[in-house]
């Protein structure tokens, strides 16, 4: 099938945040999202690993701001059946119009299937039955809102491509800006692209470097990843856990903070319409405000 023209979204700013406050208590959440907005920040992007609904979280800070557009990245097929997901995301569009956008995913084999007891299946094929599925729903639910925004989490060619016939665009993840053109040449002009870029701000530049390696700890032992990095131009050589100290340097913006919102700013010219950057320090649940104050002055927010 082929989608629509992409629907509206009201971003305040072309740079955005991605934040993982699944261990937050919620009301303290809250006061994250509101200092982000406050900053000029355009939007706030929150995963969906084992920790809150997603879908949850996204009505919760919709409703705390005022501008601040949210969107999920991603929200994990395999935790809710498609009409769910659609369902959900067109009450909270009906609710926040052009201030919701649904990201989602296929997740990773080993999250899937031991993390969830579930079964890993062919991405590709997995992901287009999802979305028929979800297009299948009637417009009876949730009259005159629209469908709501859909952004697949596409790392491959293939389901790059799927992300434009099927959904209203991507939201690459750990890639160079060089992949985000990769992006927008199989998208084209009409389709939305969101794409996430990690920095370092603050301490040592050995500090902002293991900040780094642990941030891609994990994602090194993913194939997804590891395929994507192969893909854009790394070798095995860097795909050691935690990643080699060349890919480290390339996927996260680190040194002085107008070096890590240089990095921002180079998805953007690469044919990004928005950027959400995440910032890293020594634990994965830090309070990422004191960098985005640094950092909203230095992109002129």
């Amino acid at each position: 099938m082929t989608s629509p023209q992409r629907p509206d979204i009201d971003f305040p700013s072309r740079v955005g945040v991605w934040w993982a406050s699944e261990t937050w208590a919620m009301p303290d959440a809250l006061k994250v999202a509101r200092e982000i907005e406050s900053l000029g920040f355009g939007s706030l992007f929150i995963p969906e690993v084992t920790g809150k609904e997603c879908l949850t979280q996204s009505m919760a800070f919709l409703n705390a701001t005022e501008r601040l557009v949210v969107g999920t990245g991603i929200a994990n097929i395999h935790v809710r059946i498609p009409s769910a997901a659609e369902t959900g995301a067109r009450t909270i569009s009906a609710l926040f119009p052009r201030r919701f956008i649904l990201g989602l995913g296929v997740s990773h084999a080993p999250l899937v299937e031991h993390g969830m007891g579930g079964t890993y299946a062919k991405p590709l094929a997995t992901m287009r039955g999802y979305l028929e599925k979800m297009a299948a729903v009637p417009e009876a639910i949730e009259p005159g809102a629209g469908r709501p925004v859909r952004l697949l989490a596409a790392l491959g060619p293939k389901m790059i491509e799927l992300s434009g016939t099927d959904a209203d665009g991507a939201h690459p993840y750990l890639v160079l800006p060089s992949q985000t053109r990769v992006t927008r040449d199989i998208l084209g002009p009409d389709k939305w692209i969101v794409s996430e870029q990690a920095v370092a701000v603050g301490g040592t530049a050995e500090e902002q470097l293991a900040w780094a390696h642990g941030h891609l700890n994990v994602y090194s032992t993913l194939p997804n990843y590891r395929n994507s990095w192969l893909r854009q131009g790394f070798d095995e050589s860097d795909l050691v856990p935690g990643g080699s100290d060349r890919l480290a340097r390339a996927l996260v913006g680190m040194g002085a903070v107008e070096e890590a919102a240089a990095s921002v700013q180079a998805h953007l010219d690469a044919g990004a319409d928005h950027v959400v950057l995440q910032v890293l320090g020594d634990s994965p649940v830090i309070d990422p405000r004191p960098a985005l104050r640094e950092l909203a002055a230095a992109l002129e927010l």
